[in-house]
């Protein structure tokens, strides 16, 4: 059987006018990259008044986002204006002395060495939603990509905030933040014109109300947390609000600590859920890759859900996440702000022009990456491929900004797949097209619409060939 290219958007064959790729920009971030871009090092043009530089090659990446990061360290103003209304100045888009501060207090609460205890919550989520996928009838449609969203929406809210999250705000936490990505402006075009950064930016009262109706949810979670004094559970939440900031000896204020709470909710849930739901697209339409995965985590797991233990186990479920955010990153761009003047790659950057880490592309490079658009997740196991350098394989970013919650969320997909794979597969709805949509995160498209099979095979028979069929 040939090898799964999954679906990309139409390349074009040439570089756009810059009001021709503002229109498409509004509509997807991933349609505007011409085919030439797949293969340069670094490359860029002015785009009216600023100029705009991606950088292509593991030694661009390494040379402006990890060796000289002090030198492109303030976030791009697209970034800060799409996302202030929702997160303020937290984490994901603060600068300077707030986001060294900050990331002091948020780092922690996912560092790696407390993935045993994370893990707990992790593996209770997809049990739970393992219990209700095995309620609903054979063929039954699922949306799996707000279905991930729940799931993953849950797990953090368990896992960080302490607490268990209702039914009702759940909902209103995904619908919400589907609405505010889905009109949010991907553009701001009043920055490349010369408007400056600290000149507010409208914002619609939709994308106002979405953003109000998640920050109720957090307020109520956050007063519920810090109003108990004498609970029992472990909150991450709680361990944050204890922490002092910098040299004041002070904590982060109720605004601060929300804005952190924000970052934390929807860099932990959205990105999680777009990775499975991706994911759980791939196998329904690569049946080869999909036995492989029933046949191991039928080997590994019993009828519980997969535990921390069983992490290193699943070597191929980790294999195809990895290779689901090769092809889809959660966030695929990640732009900077030259501080100075700087050269690149041998090209000249002047300060306040934009550079861009455009994972879609370096992920996709045609001198990178073997079969680049192709779905292998062999290339993770052990004896392939593997990546070609740490620069060019960045699903959580790199350098002093990578993503602090990597490690959790890797191990999160991971659980979760094998969780839900041991006892039900997804299958595409007939006759659905399937075409990744960029604005703040990669998705595919708005609905993922998908039929439930539930898996009968006995597991004694599937076990008695692991051999043959595990590589």
């Amino acid at each position: 059987m040939a090898a799964y290219i999954p679906p990309y958007p139409l390349r074009p064959q040439k570089a756009l006018p810059p009001l021709a790729l503002l229109r498409l920009a509004r509509r997807n971030l991933l349609a505007i990259w011409p085919e030439e871009t797949f293969s340069k090092t670094i490359f860029g043009h002015r785009l009216f008044r600023r100029g705009v530089i991606v950088v292509n090659s593991p030694e661009t990446v390494k040379q402006t986002f990890v060796d000289g990061a002090a030198a492109y360290e303030k976030k791009s103003p697209q970034q800060r204006n799409a996302l202030k209304p929702l997160i303020g100045d937290g984490l994901f888009i603060s600068d300077g002395e707030i986001w060294r501060n900050r990331r002091k207090v948020v780092a922690p609460v996912t560092h790696i060495s407390r993935l045993p205890e994370l893990t707990e919550g992790i593996s209770a989520g997809a049990g739970a939603h393992l219990a209700s996928w095995k309620a609903l009838p054979e063929g039954a449609e699922i949306d799996a990509l707000a279905d991930m969203a729940h799931l993953t929406a849950g797990i953090i809210c368990a896992t960080i905030f302490g607490r268990k999250l209702g039914t009702k705000a759940a909902e209103t936490i995904v619908s919400a933040f589907s609405v505010y990505q889905k009109l949010i402006n991907q553009m701001d075009v009043l920055s490349l014109i010369g408007v400056p950064d600290f000149l507010p930016r409208f914002q619609g009262f939709r994308i106002r109300a979405a953003a109000r109706r998640i920050h109720t949810v957090l307020d109520g979670l956050i007063d519920s947390i810090l109003a108990d004094k004498n609970a029992s559970e472990t909150s991450l939440l709680r361990s944050m609000s204890q922490t002092k900031i910098g040299d004041t000896g002070t904590a982060m204020d109720h605004r601060a600590f929300r804005d952190e709470a924000a970052v934390l909710f929807m860099a932990g849930h959205e990105t999680t859920a777009n990775t499975l739901a991706w994911a759980w697209f791939l196998l329904s339409q690569d049946p080869e890759t999909e036995r492989r995965l029933h046949a191991e985590v039928d080997a590994v797991l019993g009828e519980g859900p997969a535990q921390f233990a069983d992490f290193a186990k699943l070597p191929f479920s980790r294999a195809i996440i990895e290779e689901t955010l090769r092809l889809y990153p959660p966030v695929p761009l990640q732009a900077r702000t030259a501080a100075e003047d700087q050269t690149v790659g041998g090209r000249s950057v002047k300060k306040g022009d934009l550079v861009i880490l455009n994972a879609w592309l370096l992920h996709r490079h045609k001198s990178l990456w073997d079969q680049p658009d192709t779905f292998l997740p062999d290339r993770f196991m052990p004896g392939g491929s593997g990546i070609p350098s740490r620069y060019a394989y960045v699903p959580f970013s790199i350098g002093p900004r990578v993503c602090t919650g990597a490690a959790f969320g890797l191990t999160e997909a991971v659980l979760c797949l094998a969780t839900l794979a041991r006892h039900v597969r997804l299958r595409l709805k007939p006759d659905w097209v399937v075409e990744p949509v960029c604005r703040l995160s990669l998705r595919p498209g708005e609905r993922l619409p998908m039929l439930i099979e539930h898996r009968r095979a006995a597991v004694a028979a599937v076990a008695e060939d692991v051999a043959e069929t595990l590589p």
